[in-house]
């Protein structure tokens, strides 16, 4: 996740996914490891997941499935010393017919080994992002953070996360013309050196017609300040190294953003800690239908507030359960209510994950990689 500006719908603070996955037991307007204790195996065991893609609910009045692919397999291939790499895909639904909605989606990934997360964003204006695509020898584009061009976040995926059906009278719009990017993270940080192999995933799209009310996608971020255990030594437990090793591997976006979040948020004054907390005026009105929280394997708790009553609360965080937790009843907000992300990271985890326990240890914090962290509330709101 990457680039913080203010406002999706003007409400708050947009960034991006990164490294996903997340079973807990989470509760919205209403959470599952304990801190201090042992993370589940079926929580940390690796990155991935292998569940079959569950059948589709029942199409509801009006709705349709559209089904796409990649135009051609992809293999990816980490630079600068990482083992991540975020890549753009743009798939056109031939969308021609005003009125039309995306009512859910269901990303169908094709190598589970390395296919990390997957992010949708709608393009309107797709002539910047059919540039990159054309530059590029190999299929779609670079894109950590986010696509690299303009368009609007419109659904995720995360080992766990499913097609979560809201309220038929919901939908994110799609304008005639309007096209895909498929932002896919692929990581091959469990792969222990061998060869990746090729990928072409792709997503059924639950498209719908008739008059809805317009969704968009809200994030909230806080930053990330986790310093190494008393047992770990090592030069990238110097807060300066490690943020400096962040810009090494993914650019200097990924710098801007972690200074960023501690102007924001801690007024240009990070506090090392295992919590941490962002809060932040809501710009205009706007109404919360769902939430999500997100962090990497690193992740205890995150709660989402909104001025002190809890919207979304995920005490024992699983990293294989990310899935949109729909409000049982919409909640609205007005200008200069407050949002509040708070995130409690565990770096003594680190030693206990087959995946990150032979890594260099290192003073964590916000990044693309999985062996980065983030604190992040994914909010719909109309």
């Amino acid at each position: 996740m990457r680039r913080i500006a203010i406002g999706a719908a003007g409400l708050l603070v947009t960034a991006l996914l990164a490294a996903c996955g997340g079973t807990a037991s989470t509760t919205a307007h209403g959470g599952g490891h304990s801190a201090g204790g042992s993370p589940p195996a079926s929580t940390h065991g690796g990155l991935h997941s292998a569940s079959p893609t569950p059948p589709a609910a029942a199409l509801r009045t009006g709705e349709s499935f559209v089904t796409l692919t990649m135009a051609e397999p992809y293999t990816p291939r980490p630079t600068g010393g990482g083992t991540d790499e975020y890549r753009c895909f743009l798939i056109d639904p031939k969308i021609t017919e005003p009125g039309t909605y995306l009512a859910g989606t269901q990303f169908l990934p094709g190598n589970g080994d390395v296919v990390h997360h997957a992010i949708f964003f709608r393009a309107d204006k797709v002539g910047q992002a059919r540039k990159l695509d054309a530059e590029s020898p190999d299929p779609g584009w670079t894109c950590f953070g986010d696509a690299g061009v303009d368009g609007d976040w419109i659904g995720h995926w995360a080992p766990g996360t499913n097609e979560v059906l809201l309220d038929p009278k919901l939908g994110y719009p799609m304008a005639p013309g309007s096209m895909l990017i498929m932002q896919v993270h692929y990581s091959t940080l469990a792969l222990g050196g061998k060869e990746p192999g090729s990928d072409r995933s792709g997503v059924r799209m639950r498209m719908a017609t008739g008059q809805r009310t317009p969704l968009s996608t809200a994030l909230f971020a806080a930053p990330v300040e986790l310093p190494c255990t008393d047992a770990e030594k090592g030069p990238l437990c110097s807060r300066e190294a490690a943020v400096a090793d962040v810009g090494k591997r993914f650019g200097e976006q990924s710098l801007a953003q972690v200074q960023q979040l501690s102007e924001w948020c801690d007024g240009d004054k990070p506090v090392a800690g295992a919590t941490q907390s962002c809060t932040v005026p809501v710009e205009q009105p706007a109404t919360i239908h769902a939430l999500a929280g997100h962090m990497h394997l690193l992740g205890r708790s995150i709660k989402v507030e909104l001025n002190g009553e809890t919207l979304l609360d995920v005490p024992q965080y699983n990293f294989d359960n990310q899935a949109l937790q729909p409000l049982d009843e919409p909640v609205a907000v007005k200008k200069g209510d407050k949002i509040t992300v708070t995130c409690t990271h565990d770096a003594g985890l680190r030693a206990q994950l087959p995946v990150l326990k032979d890594l260099p240890p290192r003073y964590v914090v916000w990044g693309e990689g999985t062996q980065d962290e983030m604190c992040l509330g994914i909010v719909v709101v109309s």
